[in-house]
């Protein structure tokens, strides 16, 4: 279903309309395992952001990296609205890659 060379945009959370924290990585699965066996530090572990509510896969590392600094510039709103266009009801959709 997903190649290696696939890399990705997330948003992970901890609750409907929580906190949100956007990233990018290579290997989602990985990273995923890291968020909910709260191995990482920083922003997403001090707030216990584990649940997987947005994901878009691209080919290359800077397709990602420009979709995420785009992201990254929008204001909240819009980006809830991003969330509940493919995931109205916020449920965690991690179990698609672990």
């Amino acid at each position: 279903m997903f190649n290696d060379k696939t890399c990705y945009i997330y948003i992970i959370t901890n609750k409907k309309d929580g906190i949100l924290y956007l990233g990018m990585t290579g290997n989602i699965k990985q990273r995923l395992t890291q968020y909910k066996k709260k191995y990482t530090r920083g922003f997403a572990n001090k707030h216990r952001l584990d649940v997987l509510v947005y994901y878009e896969n691209f080919e290359t590392a800077g397709e990602a990296i420009k979709r995420e600094k785009q992201i990254k510039k929008w204001n909240r709103q819009w980006k809830i609205n991003l969330i509940n266009d493919l995931n109205p009801h916020w449920n965690d959709l991690s179990h698609f890659f672990i």
